[in-house]
């Protein structure tokens, strides 16, 4: 049953869309925030892909994995960040439109949907507390509460934590990636025995969910999958 509250905030977004209607963040076109068109443009990432990284395969052997094997089960992401899909995960993530998580977290499910991973859970990859209290959320939550609505997998936004601050991984190369999140993450003893989805919003050289990987199978999980949004070509 829809509790009054639920009524409540349903009916003041109703309000707010009625006076101030969504506009897309890419073309300014009314009515979502990310609309039909704009999300034609994205550039999906389709098999075949390496079993690990999730990249385009277009040879038996991934030199990226010859180079710098994971150790993390895998990873996917959905599309290329770039284009459309880069200028809203931007918005999503550093202009509080949070709103964007509902279409952001579609692409999620949609991919989820075709291309299915184990998954007894979903762990959103944290922020560090500092960070979130001055962004005001953790981009990744949003996504992986979307997800969790939608596939009707229970979302744990508390099975990891980042237990110091780490430099932004923009700055950095490949190399500097994975040290500075080495070692930056912890786990929750929930995790033991399950199969775990990871969630972010971009995926760059996977630095990030390997060591979020490597944090939950200290712990005990099974098996840990990563599934961005978008991905770095």
């Amino acid at each position: 049953m829809i509790s009054f509250a639920q009524r409540l905030e349903t009916i003041s977004h109703d309000l707010l869309d009625l006076f101030f209607p969504p506009r897309c963040v890419v073309c300014r076109h009314v009515g979502d925030w990310f609309c039909a068109a704009c999300r034609q443009t994205i550039d999906r990432i389709l098999p075949p892909v390496c079993n690990q990284c999730g990249r385009p395969r277009f040879h038996r052997d991934c030199p990226y994995c010859e180079k710098l094997p994971l150790q993390i089960d895998g990873t996917r992401a959905t599309a290329f960040f770039e284009g459309n899909l880069r200028v809203a995960i931007h918005a999503f993530k550093y202009d509080q439109r949070r709103e964007l998580a509902k279409p952001l977290g579609k692409l999620l499910c949609d991919y989820l949907s075709a291309h299915p991973l184990p998954a007894d859970a979903i762990i959103p990859v944290p922020l560090h507390a500092e960070r979130e209290r001055a962004r005001g959320y953790n981009q990744s939550t949003l996504l992986a509460q979307e997800l969790g609505r939608a596939q009707r997998l229970p979302v744990w936004a508390d099975g990891l934590t980042r237990t110091r601050a780490t430099r932004p991984q923009i700055e950095l190369d490949a190399g500097q990636r994975r040290e500075n999140v080495h070692d930056a993450f912890a786990a929750t003893s929930q995790v033991a025995g399950k199969h775990i989805l990871l969630i972010d919003d971009v995926c760059t050289t996977g630095a990030t969910m390997e060591a979020c990987g490597v944090a939950l199978k200290a712990r005990g999980a099974q098996s840990v999958w990563g599934l961005a949004v978008a991905r770095s070509r």
